[in-house]
């Protein structure tokens, strides 16, 4: 069968990965290394991810807010742990000004040093702390709930367009409270926020669970995750909330007086999903013939393609589909309208259809004169594309009935491309109960392995890193231990202790 992209996932997934997100127009490269343009399809998905999960935030009581892109050097040394983790990754201004080289080219002007160096947002604890230490003064000043969308910058040396990139967009929430088990309630109710947010709306299934000791974040003292499962097997870390008690608030002096007058540390919280997670859209949905989107994040649900022949009935075919295009949009789907969308750019039907069938938009609907004369359309799904004989799936249906079915159809196509990445999920988790199961497993040359459940004993320090280095003979690195999960019952796979609970195993982005 002949497919719309020029790479199969079976040949060679990373060009694949690359083949879809050029296909779809989802991205391109900017001429600065690791950084790229997010073209209106592909932030068109962010922009919905932002909506859908930022009413989720502010529904448990957030703020939004906004902090500088630009952060004093001193706020970073104020906490070794936390600058000792992002200090290969910072890019730092040290110049205001550019003055002329003699040569043609600009130079940085030696007058213009700034007295103290800035580093480009990596991720705003450090400022976001300098905030709280001025908000809070008391324990009537607390909770502090805030959340920012923003870009950070993290110099990486390989990068990968959504999944690894020098400039990424985000949101990172930054909270402070009173006591420790307020903060810890606060770190795992918004690891469900994104569960649900992952689940319910970009229909991409993942395990919630606590990250090891050596995956924490710089200067947390816990830090939980949700972990997703791409086509080839291997782990995205698609969002992480980190409890830090009270690490930043001793280092930024976040204080409060209690009820009985006493001085305290504030308990504070960070989490964060990125543009990380178009990443996992991709891989988790993408098929051969481009991109599928799941209708809850798709910027067009629908979109109408008139078969026009420049001829004088291409009027009468373009009223027949804008009266579609506005019934549609008074429908609701999802508790709000369905977003329909009419394509009248001057291309080829088919070159029209098989773009929109690329970009991955749930539903393409196309009318020609025929369907027009006899009241129909053709609907084109996209999450089922094919028949079992290999031909393209077009349904000819009532064009005045659709309008009735479309809600249906949306929520079916939705549960559809959850329910195929779940069963791809729960297929691909197998357990181990030795290191000889783990090595044949991920033995050179296993095609897609997925993750492994392996009970062990939560080594810390040096006996933590001599796993870690283990696992790294092998690629794989440890994801999280499950919520929810049975209770351990055998003997740590790594140092041969008694295993107080199962942590997955897996090859990762």
């Amino acid at each position: 069968m002949k497919h719309a992209l020029p790479v199969t996932r079976e040949a060679d997934f990373s060009a694949w990965y690359q083949s879809v997100i050029a296909e779809a127009d989802m991205a391109e490269e900017s001429g600065v290394r690791g950084c790229m343009v997010i073209r209106p399809w592909g932030y068109g998905i962010w922009e919905r991810f932002q909506r859908l999960l930022d009413d989720r935030i502010k529904a448990t009581g957030h703020e939004n807010c906004y902090f500088p892109v630009f952060i004093p050097l001193s706020y970073f040394e104020q906490e070794a742990s936390h600058v000792e983790g992002f200090a290969k990754e910072m890019a730092v201004v040290t110049h205001h000004r550019l003055i002329a080289d003699g040569k043609g080219g600009l130079v940085p002007d030696p007058a213009a040093k700034l007295e103290e160096p800035l580093v480009v947002r990596p991720t705003s604890e450090t400022v976001i702390g300098h905030a709280f230490a001025r908000w809070v003064q008391s324990w009537r000043d607390l909770p502090v709930l805030i959340n920012q969308w923003a870009n950070v910058v993290r110099w990486e040396m390989r990068t990968r367009m959504f999944l690894r990139t020098a400039e990424f967009l985000w949101q990172e929430g930054h909270t402070a409270h009173a006591t420790a088990e307020e903060a810890r309630d606060e770190t795992l109710k918004m690891l469900e926020v994104y569960r649900d947010f992952a689940e319910n709306c970009v229909a991409v299934p993942v395990i919630a669970g606590e990250k090891p000791e050596n995956e924490r974040f710089p200067g947390a003292v816990g830090t939980w995750s949700i972990e997703a499962m791409m086509q080839d097997g291997k782990a995205l870390q698609a969002g992480t909330s980190h409890f830090l008690g009270t690490n930043f608030a001793k280092a930024q002096n976040i204080r409060f007086q209690n009820a009985e007058g006493q001085l305290e540390y504030a308990q504070t919280t960070s989490w964060g999903v990125s543009t990380r997670m178009i990443g996992a859209l991709i891989m988790v949905h993408g098929d051969d013939d481009g991109l599928r989107v799941p209708p809850r994040v798709a910027p067009w649900q629908v979109v109408i393609v008139p078969m026009l022949r420049d001829a004088p009935e291409d009027e009468a075919l373009i009223a027949y589909c804008r009266e579609l295009q506005q019934t549609l949009a008074a429908q609701s789907a999802f508790g709000e309208p369905v977003r329909a969308l009419l394509d009248l750019k001057p291309v080829k039907s088919t070159t029209k259809r098989w773009g929109w069938v690329k970009k991955g938009a749930p539903i393409v609907i196309e009318v020609g004169g025929r369907d027009m004369a006899s009241g129909n359309i053709s609907v084109i799904r996209r999450d089922r594309l094919y028949r079992a004989d290999g031909k393209l799936d077009s349904a000819i249906v009532a064009r005045d009935g659709f309008a009735g079915e479309v809600a249906g159809l949306l929520a079916d196509i939705q549960q559809t491309l959850f329910d195929q990445a779940k069963a791809r999920l729960d297929a691909n988790i197998t357990p181990a109960s030795d290191w000889s199961q783990v090595e044949a497993h991920f033995a050179e040359g296993a095609k897609n392995p997925g993750w492994l459940e392996v009970q062990w004993s939560r080594p810390t320090g040096a006996a933590l890193d001599t796993v870690v280095e283990r696992l790294k003979t092998l690629k794989l690195t440890l994801r999280n231990a499950p919520e929810g999960q049975a209770a351990a019952d055998g003997a740590c796979i790594f140092t041969g202790d008694a295993a107080v609970e199962r942590v997955l195993v897996g090859r990762a982005y």
